[in-house]
């Protein structure tokens, strides 16, 4: 398996790296939104003095496109928050997700922070963490592997940005509230071993050793063991739980956040 490695030599005394995903900023509306952003930014603010780096991983927008001059509107509280972390000198990173994959360089170039598209592995000492937003792995879902090939497809991006924006967020995020609401139960359900993401991180460790396996997606906060030394942790949603991952470089640990 070959993806990119991002290494850490080590942790600072006292120094912790975050993980969270599935904000989906934007959704259901403008207020529910809102006060969603103003508790992720509460929580941005009380664990930036301890951040060693911040992982954003996926579907942090319920919707996302970038036009050549154009993004979309609103999210000025979290953009601004980031924007200070990335200036005091905290590491940020951010994966797309299955609802914020057309992201292209406005967050690399205005805010300085590193956009992911594909699964990675952290390497923090002689610990390895396999990182990704968790969509289309592991078995099954063929529907939705060949929809997010489309998606993905660099023609089909320039043919959506040919449109109006008006015209291409209506549509855009019309499908994104259809999509997230026809899955909403689903995303509830814990299959057990049927789960695609357990399947898959027992298919890597197969083959390649890796202590955890950090993905969200599922919307399920979640701490399965793989192997006896390998979990898989699921880091949840910001809707009900509110939860995060808090890594120490030894032991990655599965938080909430109830202010």
């Amino acid at each position: 398996m070959s993806q990119e490695i991002l290494t850490f030599d080590t942790l600072l005394e006292g120094k912790k790296i975050y993980f969270a995903s599935d904000f989906h900023l934007g959704s259901p509306n403008y207020e529910e939104s809102r006060k969603r952003e103003d508790k992720i930014i509460t929580w941005l603010n009380e664990i930036e003095n301890s951040a060693e780096a911040i992982f954003l991983v996926g579907d942090i927008f319920d919707f996302w496109f970038e036009y050549k001059y154009v993004v979309p509107k609103g999210y000025i509280r979290i953009l601004g928050k980031l924007a200070s972390l990335r200036d005091k000198g905290v590491p940020v990173y951010f994966f797309t997700g299955n609802h914020d994959m057309w992201m292209f360089d406005y967050f690399e170039k205005e805010l300085g922070i590193r956009v992911f598209r594909d699964n990675i592995t952290l390497q923090v000492g002689s610990q390895k963490i396999f990182i990704g937003h968790g969509d289309g792995l592991g078995p099954g879902d063929k529907s939705y592997k060949f929809i997010k090939a489309v998606f993905s497809n660099k023609v089909c991006q320039r043919l959506f940005a040919f449109l109006h924006p008006y015209i291409g967020f209506s549509i855009a995020t019309n499908w994104s509230k259809s999509s997230r609401s026809q899955s909403s139960k689903a995303d509830e359900v814990f299959y057990g071993e049927k789960e695609s993401l357990i399947q898959f991180c027992k298919t890597i460790e197969s083959k390649e050793h890796f202590d955890y396996y950090l993905f969200g997606h599922r919307h399920l906060a979640m701490e399965i063991d793989i192997a006896e030394s390998s979990q898989y942790i699921n880091i949840g949603e910001w809707f009900k739980t509110c939860s995060y991952v808090e890594y120490d470089g030894k032991k990655a640990s599965l938080m909430y956040f109830n202010q």
